[in-house]
């Protein structure tokens, strides 16, 4: 099956993968909750060729943000459906405590902390399509990964999750740091491909690989809905109207 790392791997890469086999596979647990990360206006900005997004704000994805967050809507009705937890994650510019953010390199923005929150919180507002309902649990965090500095691993610990289904941006930053993190906190990682995202094409295919060698599973939300349908039996009329996500065979 052909996979978007692909066209990046050089020879060296084919011949060495084809010597070891195929990495271990991570697979499900018994209790998986979904984490969606930095799906906020600022990064995914206009539906429209990435050169275009930029024009209304430099960190910008555009149309390829859009893609994925159509491809998270599928996903996030079935963990609706299930009754599953749900996670988003977003981010603070200068977070609540001096120091705590990424400033804390440039002293000559740290005059910044002590504005006011909606400076803080602008431009980290979750997009439509993919808005927390009132059951589920936002997060924001300073730092690239979902865990530094965060209630996450309390929370999924009170939720009694052992896996997470992560989707997001970018692939090469927050949604990488976040998966490493989960591992180290040992949970199994289940990374969506089609609901991850990134500016650079090379840098999202090349760290979809890698966490798929050494991290996690990445697999097709397909797959993922397949497994959820085969484990809690989805009832497709608790969808919403319209829906794309579909149980196998109906």
């Amino acid at each position: 099956m052909a996979r978007v790392w692909d066209k990046f791997l050089s020879e060296q890469d084919k011949v060495h993968l084809e010597a070891v086999g195929e990495s271990s596979a991570v697979g499900f647990g018994t209790r998986p909750a979904m984490l969606l990360i930095d799906n906020y206006t600022s990064a995914v900005g206009e539906d429209v060729p990435l050169m275009e997004a930029i024009k209304q704000g430099k960190g910008a994805i555009g149309e390829v943000a859009w893609r994925a967050l159509s491809a998270q809507v599928e996903l996030l009705d079935v963990f609706r459906a299930l009754d599953l937890p749900v996670v988003h994650v977003t981010g603070m510019a200068f977070g609540n405590v001096p120091g705590w953010s990424y400033c804390v390199a440039h002293p000559e923005e740290r005059g910044a902390l002590r504005g006011p929150v909606e400076m803080r919180t602008a431009g980290y507002e979750i997009v439509e399509p993919v808005a927390p309902t009132p059951r589920e649990f936002t997060i924001t965090k300073v730092a690239p990964s979902a865990f530094w500095g965060t209630p996450l691993i309390g929370l999924l610990n009170f939720l009694d999750v052992d896996t997470l289904v992560v989707v997001g941006e970018s692939t090469s930053g927050c949604v990488r740091a976040s998966v490493v993190d989960a591992v180290s906190n040992r949970f199994r990682v289940i990374v969506a491909e089609e609901g991850c995202y990134d500016r650079h094409e090379a840098s999202h295919a090349i760290n979809l690989f890698d966490l798929n060698q050494k991290y996690a599973d990445v697999i097709s939300i397909a797959e993922v809905i397949e497994h959820l349908d085969q484990t809690y039996r989805l009832d497709t009329s608790l969808l919403p109207v319209g829906s794309s996500a579909q149980a196998p065979g109906s």
